[in-house]
């Protein structure tokens, strides 16, 4: 992960009247012209580190930090800033009793404050210079404590700052600590609208597959198809097709609107999901490797009466050989493979503070009795993105395919909307439709 210049070790809690420093010096009120008029909840920007990895970890609560009794827990709080300049830099916090130490740190450069103080207030702690736009993160070091916990710790302050000149994570904290999703949009050829089978290939670079990613290979109108890091030990084939019925619940679908399973692979889990539309899902675990290219294979066969069925297959390199992963009815659909794209995003919130990327190349459609390839693709962002509450997110060219990379606070942000071509490669996907389960 990369960073510009300043790194600013957190939650160097000062309270005026109370707090000391290690050298001697006395905290002093802020000139009239620091005043601290930008807050950065600590709830949706923080992330724990614990022997120089990030952590999942409890006490980044909706409030705030809480509950920080771990002497091994950093606090790293990350924030966006346009253009060059000086900023002062404050915080929001109290201590439950006694008095707690703390470590910040800007660069190479650090201080210890000893803050004593239980009730909430706004601290100025000093100015800083950003040399380079970009992200920044604030780190807090817990030294002592003579309560249970180092500290409760509200927002982060900024001062000498137009607030539109800094983004950070404003609002729906739960999504946009899960990070910015990514998409490629691929156009089919004009006048192509009966699409039968969508194929594509993925490849993970090593490194770049981090804990709660889910890289969507295959996407389309009703459904999704791809591969995801469901834990340090597990990895996941997904397909999934969502009712015409609009809820969170599956539970609540009701029986005519309901995904019908057709028949699936070997070893493979179907049921039903839900929180983000509701409706079939199927997955294989499969210990998918980094830096191996792996094919996808969608099919759509709309009916005369009133249903489109689905299919999904994964192509295994190791094996040279098209897995069935499942079939699966859609009702009161009648359609072909329309808004064919990929995507990328993140599952886990405490992950979102890690880098992902992944290489998306050789689409093709199969329509009208022959294969077309897809060369064009729009890169797009989901609303986290388009809010600003994150910056860290890009796409484009790469090894004569497309890439999508997101989250890890990193700066290399490309704009929504942008239009990519790769080369054509020209061989089309050899395929025997009628071999396959």
């Amino acid at each position: 992960m990369r960073f510009p210049l300043l790194v600013l070790a957190t939650v160097g809690l000062i309270f005026l009247s109370t707090c000391s420093i290690s050298n001697e010096q006395v905290v002093t009120p802020p000139p009239s012209d620091h005043t601290l008029n930008i807050s950065i909840p600590t709830a949706g920007n923080s992330w724990v580190l614990n022997n120089g990895a990030y952590v999942a970890s409890d006490i980044i609560t909706s409030d705030g930090v809480r509950g920080w009794n771990n002497p091994g827990h950093r606090l790293r709080t990350f924030f966006h800033i346009a253009n060059p300049q000086q900023i002062s830099l404050g915080i929001r916090a109290r201590v439950d009793q006694g008095s707690s130490r703390f470590k910040i740190s800007l660069g190479n450069e650090s201080q210890e404050i000893v803050l004593t103080g239980t009730d909430l207030e706004d601290t100025y702690i000093r100015d800083f210079q950003i040399e380079n736009p970009g992200y920044y993160f604030v780190e807090i070091e817990g030294l002592e404590k003579e309560g249970d916990t180092y500290a409760e710790v509200d927002a982060i302050l900024l001062g000498k700052i137009n607030a539109s000149e800094t983004k950070y994570i404003k609002d729906d904290f739960y999504f946009a600590r899960r990070g910015p999703s990514v998409h490629l949009n691929f156009p089919p050829p004009a006048g192509v609208e009966q699409v039968e089978w969508f194929y594509s290939e993925l490849n993970i670079p090593q490194g770049q597959d981090a804990m709660g990613s889910y890289f969507m290979a295959n996407g389309f109108g009703e459904g999704y198809f791809g591969i995801q890091v469901n834990s340090p030990t597990e990895r996941r084939i997904l397909f999934s097709i969502w009712s015409p019925y609009q809820t969170d619940d599956p539970a609540s679908i009701p029986d005519e609107y309901k995904i019908r399973l057709l028949k699936k692979g070997a070893d493979v889990y179907s049921g039903e999901f839900g929180n983000e539309g509701s409706g079939g899902q199927s997955y294989l675990v499969f210990p998918w490797k980094p830096d191996v290219t792996y094919g996808f294979l969608i099919g759509a066969k709309p009916s005369n009466e009133g249903h489109t069925d689905y299919v999904a297959y994964f192509f295994d390199p190791d094996r040279n050989k098209w897995n069935l992963i499942a079939q699966f009815r859609r009702p009161k659909t009648n359609t072909y493979l329309k808004h064919l794209y990929s995507f990328l995003e993140n599952f886990i919130p405490d992950e979102g503070v890690i880098e992902r990327r992944g290489l998306y190349g050789n689409q093709w459609i199969y329509a009208n009795g022959q294969w077309m390839e897809l060369t064009e693709a729009t890169f797009t962002a989901d609303n986290t993105a388009r809010k600003e509450n994150r910056l860290d997110y890009s796409g484009g060219n790469e090894n004569g395919g497309f890439y999508l990379k997101n989250c890890g606070f990193s700066n290399d942000n490309v704009a929504i909307n942008t239009v990519f071509q790769r080369n054509a490669l020209g061989i089309a996907p050899d395929i025997d439709f009628s071999s396959l389960e």
